[in-house]
């Protein structure tokens, strides 16, 4: 069975628990680049189950989120109440290719594009993150909520880069 939206959240932000989200996801890029050092590139492509992720295709996806994340802040930050749209994850992979992509690469995209919305909300101060967005699936978050929310996938990622790729 599925995992609702509430229970996935909840997940997510018990792996947060009390942790200032802007110290883990300055945290995260390191982190990944420490875990990828020194694996081959096919460890890196296998997946371990059908329909289940593979190293690269988890970085693949944080490169890429992390991108969406950046305009959803801009966009929330620049207009209080603007609409959110979802993705699908899944389709993205797909369209994207994402375990055929270079994982270093994606290492570098990932970090640069994070660095930039950590800057981002450091030069805009912690007064505009009661701003919020309508999330087309999810509702209303604010920016602290939305950065919470984020911080645990970061976590949530991680956890899973250290199983895979202790095998």
């Amino acid at each position: 069975m599925a995992e609702t939206f509430k229970q996935y959240k909840q997940r997510i932000l018990g792996y947060l628990g009390q942790q200032d989200p802007i110290k883990v996801w300055a945290a995260t890029p390191g982190k990944l680049e420490r875990r990828f050092r020194g694996v081959p590139r096919k460890k890196l492509r296998q997946r371990p189950a059908r329909g289940k992720w593979s190293a690269t295709e988890i970085v693949a996806h944080l490169a890429e989120i992390e991108i969406v994340i950046g305009w959803r802040l801009r966009q929330v930050l620049a207009k209080n109440g603007t609409r959110i749209q979802a993705m699908d994850q899944d389709r993205w992979a797909l369209v994207g290719n994402y375990n055929r992509r270079d994982p270093q690469k994606l290492l570098r995209q990932f970090r640069a594009v994070r660095e930039a919305n950590l800057d981002m909300l450091k030069v805009g101060g912690r007064r505009r993150w009661k701003n919020y967005g309508l999330h087309e699936e999810r509702g209303r978050e604010t920016i602290a909520e939305q950065l919470r929310l984020y911080a645990g996938h970061d976590l949530n990622h991680l956890r899973q880069l250290k199983e895979l790729l202790k095998r």
